[in-house]
This record gives C-alpha cells, structure tokens and sequence, in this order.
C-alpha cells in the first residue's frame, strides 16, 4: 500500500503543479458547459431512447468510472427486474431465481463483492433460493435484486473505480439505487399508474404487476412522493439433477457384494472393473420439479424541504415485503444402505454397466432400487425497512456540506421448511449424455402405483436471519479558487447480523414402513415422468403430526456477527487546463477503523449445542484513490484511475462457531475465524470514450486488479485438540492432548488477479434513410481472465465467466417502440477443486437469454405496453465435478405480460 500511496501522491503534487503553471493562467471554463455535448441543444428525445441519452450525460460527467440507467419517467424503468436492467451495462453478469435475476457478478467478482447503496444507505438483503447449489438460504454481504420492484426505481448508478469520498468496501463496484424525489418532477400533483397481466408457459396463471405514484410539490419549497409496487406470480423450475460424483473404494464395494449386490450379469472384465474401486458413480440421480408462488410489495415515501435557498432536506423511507411459497416434488434414487446415494443399492441386482475414458459411469441398468419420493413445502418471508435523512447546505459559492443518518434492517425468516419421504423399489436404467449436460431415466416399474410406496420419514427444519444497519456520514467541501475543491469527512456505520437452523427429523420415524395410499396424490407435472408423492393436510392427519422443531437438538449455523466502522476522508477534486485541454479528477485517502464481536455455537458429533464462543478483534488501514480525466475534446475523453480498496471477509467465516466430530475412534472438528483480515486489492483502470450525436457513445477500457488475503480453508491433520480453541466439553473423553485427525479454519492465505477489457457502443442509426432511422442499438462486451490458485493449482475466480456480453436493437418514434436484448454469459465456476475431491468442482455452463419490450403511446399521458422474458426458455445447465457431469439441468418458461402505464 505504501507504495501506491506513494506514487498516487506524487502524481497528485504533479498535476497540482501542472495547474499553477499553465491551468490557472486560463479563465476556467464553466464545468457544466464544457460537458456539454457536440449533439445540437434543441434536439429533442423520447421513450427508450431519452432514458439512453440521461443516462450518457450521467456517465460522461462521472469523475469517476461509472454506468448508469435512468427511467424515461415515473413507474417507467427499462426492465421488469432490476438485476435484469443492470445485466445491460459492461461487465454485468447475473444469476437468476425461477427465471428472475437475483444476484450479481460485477467484473469478474461475485455478489459479496459488490456493494449495494439505497439513497446513499449501504443496503443488505437476502432472499432464498429453491437449490442449495443455488445458495439456497445465504447468509452473506450479498443483496437480492428481485426483493425489490423495479418500477419503484428512478435510477441505477454502477461506479466501477473507487475514490476517497466513497464508503471503503465493495472491490468489485458500487451500485446505487435511487427512488423517486418529489421535487425532481413539476410543480403540483403528479403521478401515474402502470398496470400488466401476465402469465408463464409453465405455470400458466394470471400474474398481475401494478404500480403507482404520486406526488405533491407546493412550488420548489416542499414536496411529497409515495409510490407502491405490488406483484403475484407462479413459477416453474423442472429438470433432472444428480448429487457429488462418489468414487467407492474396493473395500467399501467388498463390503456391498458381502452384503448381497449382485453384479452376476456383468462380464468377468466388468466384474474386474467394479471390484477395483476405480469407478465414479454420481451420487443418486432424480427428476424435479420446483412451483412457487410468490407475492412482492414494496412502498416508499419520499419528502423533501428547502427551507432556504441554500439548504435541502430529504426524508426516504422505504418498505419491502418479498414471501415465497414453495412446493418441491423429487423422485430420487436413494439406497438405504450404501453410503453416497449411488444408484444402486445392497439388495441391488446389476444387470449392465458402462464407463467413460474417465471411469465416470454414464450408464447402469440396475433392478431393485431403492428410491424416495421427496415433497418439501416450505414458506420463505423477507421484510425490508429503511429510512434515512439527507441534508445539503450550502453555505455560499465555495463552502457546503451534506449528510446523511438512517437505519434498516432485513429479517428473513423460514417458519418451516419441510420434507415428506414416501420409499419405494424397482428396476431403472440411467443413461449420462457425453457432454454432461443432460440424462434419462427408464423406470422398470409403475412409478403411479401408490402399493409399491412406503412411508419413510416426516422432516421439519426452521430458519431465521436478521440484519440490521445504523450509518451515518459526513461531508464538506471548500472551493480553493477556480480550479481546485478539497473533500473531507467522516462516518460512521455499525452492521450486525444472526441468525439460526433448527432441524428435527425423528420424531415419526416409528411409522417407516406403513402404507401410504390414505395420503398418495399422482403427481404428473413432470414432462419426463409422474410418480407418487405424499399430501402434507392427509399424512399429518394419518400420523397425528404438525410441524414442530420442539425438543430438536439438531441446531446448526447459529452466530451472531457485529462490526462496528469508523472512517474519516480526505480529497483533493480539480477541474481546469491543460494545454487547452480540460483536466478533472481527484485525489484522496480515506482511513477506516473497524471493531468485530462474533459469537457462535459450539456444537458436537450430534449437532447437540454444548454451549457458545465469543470473541473481539479489529483492523484498520488506509486506502489512497486517485480518478483523473483528461477531455482531449469536448467529446473525446481517457480515463486513468489507481486505487487501493478491501472487502470484509463473509459472514460465515467469521463466526465464533465451531464443531467437533467423533466417528469410529476418529475426531475431526472445524471453527470459523473471527480474526480474518478483510480482502485487499490494488486496482487500475484505463478507457477512452468518444460521446456523439444525440446519444451515441463508444467506449474502450481496460482494468487489472492485483487481490490478496483471500479467503482458505486450512486443513491441519493430527494436532492437539487444544489447537482447535473449542472447549474440552466440545465431546467427551477429550484433553488438551487428544489427537484431532482432521481441524479445519478459514485462513488468509490466497492471491489472484483479474485482468479485463470492456468495450461499448450505443448509437441511433439516424443516418440512415427513412423508415431504417429509427433503428438504433447498443451493445457491450467484456472478456476477463483471472487465477486465484487452490493449492498451487490455477483456477479462475469462482462467479468469474470469461465472456459476458449484452446487445440491444431497438426501433422508436413517438409513438411506438420496440426492442429486442440478448444476454451472453459464458461458464462460470461456483466452487473451485481443491486438489483432492474430484466433487469439490461446481459451476454452470454458458447461457444466452432473450428478452423484448413494445410500447404505443394512444396519447401522451397513456402507453400500451408489451414485456416478453426469456423468449428462447433458456436451459440452465449446473456440472459437477472435474468430470463435468450434470448437476441440475432447469428450465423455467417464457413469462409474457400485457399492460398500460397513465401519467396525470
């Protein structure tokens, strides 16, 4: 850091010498008329396009690397879902939920690395997800985009480079979020309503979005804005999925034959091959279907007071509700007695079997399997509050300060979450594409027949999680002449989450074996296959159950997390010539201190509570930021920007919670980290932009970062139990010197890099004759490569795909418009290998999702509009292992939705 800072100041000194020598011998040019684009003033734009020309000026004007998109107007934003909308802009790339963007991946770095501000308020937020491969109920820095309607949204702010003035934190960018100000619309009451139905392929119900606003200006003094945002919808996951890839060891495959598989029809060869052990079965395989109902509200309340000329005050608040209902339906192979639900069980007869140059078994005709079918209810709620107040005063020309102090908090909570097993047996052949991303099943038996089911297990699991957030921040600024403006402030943030899992499934486990036809519905929704599947209201009624955790002592992933941050800025912003050039940027430090209490659960072999772990730790650093621009031409500028930025550890791993293991006389524990020092990074961005016509923009770029004190799991073998930290109480029997054969911790251990080149265009094909002059199209790629080494092996980045890249072609006039996007995101990985399980290597392939929008304008207070999503039904393909076999294949339909937006 010292010698960046070193060399960020130097340049400082330079460029201040630059100035006094040639810039301030110049008259300064007005700033805002020197942004002035070469394009004619009375030009005049609408719709799609007018929100592509604010958003321009928005970036052009950025003394720092930074995309944005703007509503054209009010409940009017460019897509249905924010996530979907920020996808658009240059190295974006998203995750979807049951077809919706969810989460982010901002150059290269996945969600924990972006920070997300709403009004200026750091914002957190989860919502969960129907697959644990998917992140299902995360606990992280992360924020889900789909809490939140898009239509409560005025603008979408993406800064890419970072300066001193900013909150430290977020290392891949910021995104800002802003609602809607009275006093940015006119005079009087304003408002407007839009309202769509729509429905989905799959689920084909009526999906009813309705938003509105209104707001209330009494001159430029005072004003009032309160909008709502409500939807309703069904969703439809369906696929096949297989489990971890699981290479059985010949003495495990000894013990099975021993135990009664029966491998008789295979040749002497393929006897042989099975027996050796070198074989890798997927763990279990099965057909899925995931439905959903989901209901999103969110309010917010805007004023704003200037009580002076001078002086501005704004109070946001902000409700969110986002509550799923959810019904999953899996009929899966899942052997009672061999260990990785390979498909094949103890009592199993194998009749055929095929393996790849790898050894991956990608075919198996197999009798007497043992399978369950799984139906798992649960109820997901999230609620979101946030308020703050801002105020801006400035004092004269030269002297002024803002602010801002708010609250929020996030709870997200799982009042159950539960699985319903029927068992039943019968013959299958499973057959694996080559190129892993899909496979069958055949099914040897009446999969409809309720007699040939058996109850096996009731599974009750509840869940919660609270965030919550006080800031507040300071700023001023004083004007030291034409040219320079020195930044200073300070604030202050205190983040603290907890939550909890609470899991009880054996209470009804003396009922295994029983007949369920009194509670059997045929389930059919399943393009590949119906089977039977349990009725929760009729199997508690045979059973006399509810759900209940009373009395469970399965208790896991329970800590409580709370940092508290101080920080304080200084920074130098200059604005002259050079040359005849116009010269801006700014220079900065900002020091931040912060203070971590964690406290976590000590649990044993039985996921029993034995008690709790608290401790306290800090860090601090400082981060020098320097963002220069330099206007060759008006409507020609290069870009340099050097700056040093964290990004605190997740949240999990810095839990005080710790476990330890006792199986076959061998003990195995692991604890979390409260001492974790955060990411670090040192970064570098150069582009170039060239600004024309009434919006057009083409833009080259390209950016390194250098990351280190990434995040490890270390894995010590056979040490001191003492060296666990966990109390002797932990598992009975144990002494400080008992050996521990496996302990591990996250660690600080990891470097990478990520290196990118982005580049962006956007133009109206106004040159062309008429009608083609209305065409117009804005497209972006970015390619990026990175390593983050696992154990000397290079491994890009996990979240990291290659490729992403976006294009819009759009025809628009006054009256109506239309648009067609593509998105492209190349394969990613969610989960690097490790070195030594082939299984610990998870990630998706490379998707392309299309979308289109029209819209007529019948007057110029009401619009026709017409959203189509996810046109080509996109098939998303997660892989397993180094072997890149299959581990989810989904596809969730195409959604349409019809409507009208009316502004008064």
């Amino acid at each position: 850091m010292r010698k960046m800072s070193t060399a960020i100041l130097a340049i400082a000194t330079a460029t201040s010498g630059v100035f006094a020598t040639s810039a301030m011998a110049q008259t300064a040019t007005d700033p805002a008329a020197a942004s002035t684009d070469a394009a004619p003033a009375d030009i005049v734009v609408n719709g799609y396009i007018q929100s592509l020309a604010k958003a321009r000026a928005l970036k052009r004007d950025s003394n720092i690397v930074k995309d944005v998109i703007v509503a054209e107007d009010m409940a009017k934003f460019p897509e249905l879902n924010l996530a979907e909308s920020i996808q658009r802009l240059p190295g974006v790339a998203i995750n979807r939920e049951a077809g919706e963007g969810r989460r982010i991946t901002l150059r290269g770095l996945g969600p924990d690395y972006t920070r997300v501000q709403l009004n200026g308020m750091e914002v957190l937020g989860n919502v969960d997800s129907a697959m644990d491969s998917r992140g299902q109920r995360s606990r992280d820095r992360a924020f889900d985009f789909n809490i939140f309607a898009s239509e409560l949204f005025s603008r979408i702010e993406v800064e890419k480079t970072y300066q001193a003035a900013q909150n430290e934190g977020g290392m891949a960018g910021t995104v800002g979020l802003f609602t809607a100000k009275p006093l940015e619309y006119k005079q009087g009451i304003t408002g407007a309503i839009s309202a769509k139905l729509g429905t989905n392929s799959y689920t084909k119900d009526a999906q009813p979005r309705i938003a509105a606003m209104i707001g209330q200006n009494w001159g430029d003094t005072f004003g009032v804005l309160v909008s709502v945002a409500y939807s309703k919808r069904k969703t439809e996951e369906q696929g096949y999925n297989t489990y971890s890839p699981t290479q059985l060891s010949a003495s495990k495959i000894a013990g099975y034959l021993k135990s009664g598989l029966d491998i008789s029809s295979l040749s002497a060869d393929q006897q042989t091959k099975f027996k050796s052990g070198d074989l890798v079965f997927a763990s279990g395989n099965r057909l899925s279907v995931w439905d959903a109902q989901q209901e999103r509200l969110g309010l917010t309340l805007a004023t704003q007071w200037r009580p002076a000329d001078n002086v501005l005050l704004t109070l946001d608040a902000l409700h969110g509700e986002f509550t799923t209902h959810r019904d999953e339906y899996h009929l899966a192979t899942r052997p009672n007695n061999t260990s990785g639900s390979v498909a094949f069980d103890t009592t199993s007869k194998i009749n055929a079997i095929h393996w790849d140059s790898s050894n991956f078994v990608d075919s198996i005709n197999v009798d007497n399997v043992t399978y369950a079918s799984e139906h798992r209810r649960s109820l997901n709620k999230n609620r979101f509050n946030q308020i703050a107040l801002t105020g801006k005063w400035d004092v004269n020309d030269n002297l002024g300060f803002d602010g801002h102090v708010g609250y929020e908090d996030s709870k997200y909570t799982t009042p159950y979450d539960d699985k319903l097993y029927l068992r039943a047996y019968g013959g299958m052949t499973t057959t694996y594409a080559a190129d892993g991303t899909s496979a069958t099943n055949v099914y040897r038996w009446n999969t409809t027949d309720a007699s040939k089911y058996e109850f096996k297990e009731f599974y009750f699991r509840e869940f919660w999680n609270k965030t919550s957030l006080r800031e507040a921040t300071g700023n001023a600024h004083l004007k030291l002449g034409d040219v320079f403006t020195l930044r200073g402030g300070a604030s202050y943030r205190r983040y603290s989450t907890s939550g909890s899992e609470i899991y009880n499934d054996g209470q009804f486990r003396q009922f295994t074996g029983t007949a369920v036809t009194a509670y059997a519905d045929v389930f059919t929704q399943n393009k590949a296959a119906s089977w039977i599947t349990g009725n929760y209201a009729a199997a508690f009624a045979q059973y006399n159950a509810s759900h209940t955790t009373a009395g469970a002592t399965d208790i896991e992933n329970t800590y409580t997390v709370t940092e508290t941050t101080k920080a304080t800025y200084g920074q130098l912003d200059w604005d002259g010539h050079v040359a005849g050039m116009r010269l801006r940027g700014n220079v900065g430090l900002r020091a931040y201190f912060t203070d971590l209490n964690s406290n976590g659960l000590i649990t044993n072999s039985n996921d029993t509570p034995i008690g709790s772990n608290f401790t306290k730790s800090s860090y601090s650093g400082v981060l020098p930021a320097l963002n220069a621009i330099l206007e060759v031409t008006p409507s020609f500028l290069i870009r340099v920007a050097a700056a040093k930025n964290i990004n605190r550890p997740s949240l999990g791993s810095l839990a005080a919670a710790g476990s330890a293991n006792a199986d076959s006389g061998q003990i195995t524990a692991s604890v979390g980290n409260p001492n974790l020092q955060p990411y670090k990074d040192n970064a570098y961005d150069l582009s170039a932009e060239w600004y024309f016509g009434k919006i057009g923009l083409i833009s080259v770029g390209v950016f390194h970062k250098d990351i280190s004190n990434l995040i490890s799991t270390e894995t010590l073998y056979n040490v001191p139990f003492s060296t666990t930290g966990l109390p002797l109480s932990t598992l009975s029997g144990v002494t400080p010197t008992t050996i521990v054969a496996q302990f591990s911790r996250p660690v600080n251990l990891s470097k990478a890099y990520v290196t990118g080149f982005e580049a962006a265009a956007q133009t109206n094909f106004t040159f062309l004759p008429a009608p083609f002059d209305k065409f117009g199209v804005s497209a972006n790629v970015t390619v990026l490569d990175s390593n983050a080494p696992v154990k000397g092996i290079k491994s890009p980045i996990p979240g990291l795909s290659k490729t992403n890249a976006n294009g819009t072609l759009y025809y628009e006039t006054k009256r109506w418009g239309i648009r067609g996007s593509a998105n492209y995101r190349s394969s990613y990985l969610l989960s690097v290998y490790d070195g030594s399980n082939p299984a610990s290597q998870d990630g998706f392939d490379g998707t392309v999702y299309v979308d289109a929008a029209a819209f007529v304008n019948l007057t110029s207070k009401l619009r026709l509009t017409l959203d189509a999503i996810n046109i080509a039904n996109t098939t998303e393909v997660q892989y397993n292992s180094i072997y890149h076999r299959l581990h989810n294949e989904t596809q969730s339909g195409r959604t349409v939705f019809a409507g009208f937006t009316l502004k008064f």
